[in-house]
């Protein structure tokens, strides 16, 4: 039997049995391609500025997504109502991507990937103050451990660092697009009107590239593409399709089905991925400190999944 939910405790309600299994492995699965997208960006970084690389990636998007929805989904098209909504994701998601690829012209991909571990627990404080979602104590505990590990990655496992702050200009910049991203998560469910998520993917990156084009477009116009290695093409493709499209389904699909805390915990294994496939690219292995900093932020993901919502 259907339970029956008022829409002022809609966003208290979350799947259970299967449904549950299926969104965790659903942001199983956002981690490890999330990981391969600061892999890439700093590989890209290093041909091509922030804004038009971002601007690039996002019309490649919205192609993408464009011919996921209207293709293979076969959803009607119509102008969404209520556009506003995606005006304000797109934004949100804007400042994101430019802050993730500016701070990779100054960090390397693994700090990088320790600030965005930060996301969930600012996520849980949002979505507490857009959706009255309250995070359990244990949950909670998860999310300080996690962020402990990720303070020690941050700062490179050099405790002088930590007692002076001594902060990277990379990872403070991306840390301003790791704040949008965290309201950004309990926005999609606050915001959702029951839509196709191929749909509402599509219309928040048709809406993103508004916001993109006085940062990359002139830059743009410019590149000359035929100049471009192959890495940045591999990487821009990879952007689009994987960590724009596919990461984009998979958050939408798990932030409607899970607490937002637990929704971005799984970014916690951000880092330790970032670790193993740096290795294997041949761009070095990192500290033993540094790496047992990112395997304490998945200890603190495992006790926050393990516990109940």
């Amino acid at each position: 039997m259907k339970q029956d939910v008022s829409p002022k405790t809609a966003h208290q309600v979350h799947a259970k049995g299967i449904e549950k299994l299926r969104a965790h492995l659903a942001m199983m699965s956002f981690a490890v391609l999330i990981a391969g997208s600061f892999s890439f960006g700093g590989l890209a970084t290093q041909h091509m500025g922030a804004g038009p690389l971002t601007l690039w990636r996002y019309l490649l998007t919205v192609v993408v997504l464009g011919l996921m929805t209207f293709g293979y989904a076969r959803v009607p098209f119509h102008f969404p109502r209520q556009w506003w909504r995606f005006l304000i994701l797109g934004g949100l998601i804007a400042v994101y991507m430019l802050t993730m690829f500016k701070a990779l012209e100054f960090t390397n991909p693994v700090s990088t990937g320790a600030v965005f571990t930060l996301m969930p627990l600012l996520s849980a404080g949002f979505a507490y103050l857009l959706l009255g979602q309250r995070t359990r104590p244990g949950v909670l505990a998860g999310l300080i451990i996690a962020a402990l590990g990720a303070v020690w990655v941050i700062f490179r496992a050099n405790i002088q660092a930590i007692l002076a702050f001594d902060v990277g200009q990379g990872e403070l910049i991306f840390f301003v697009g790791v704040i949008c991203h965290a309201v950004y998560v309990p926005l999609i469910r606050k915001f959702g009107r029951d839509e196709s998520p191929f749909a509402f993917g599509f219309w928040v990156a048709v809406f993103t590239v508004p916001w993109l084009l006085v940062p990359g477009g002139v830059g743009l116009v410019t590149t000359n593409f035929a100049a471009l290695p192959a890495i940045v093409w591999i990487a821009v493709l990879y952007l689009a399709v994987v960590t724009t499209a596919i990461t984009f389904l998979l958050l939408q699909y798990a932030s409607m089905r899970l607490p937002a805390s637990k929704v971005l915990g799984y970014g916690y294994l951000t880092p330790t991925f970032i670790i193993l496939l740096e290795g294997l690219l041949g761009h070095g292995w990192t500290s033993l400190p540094v790496l047992a900093g990112a395997l304490t932020t998945a200890c603190g993901l495992l006790l926050m999944a393990l516990l109940p919502d």
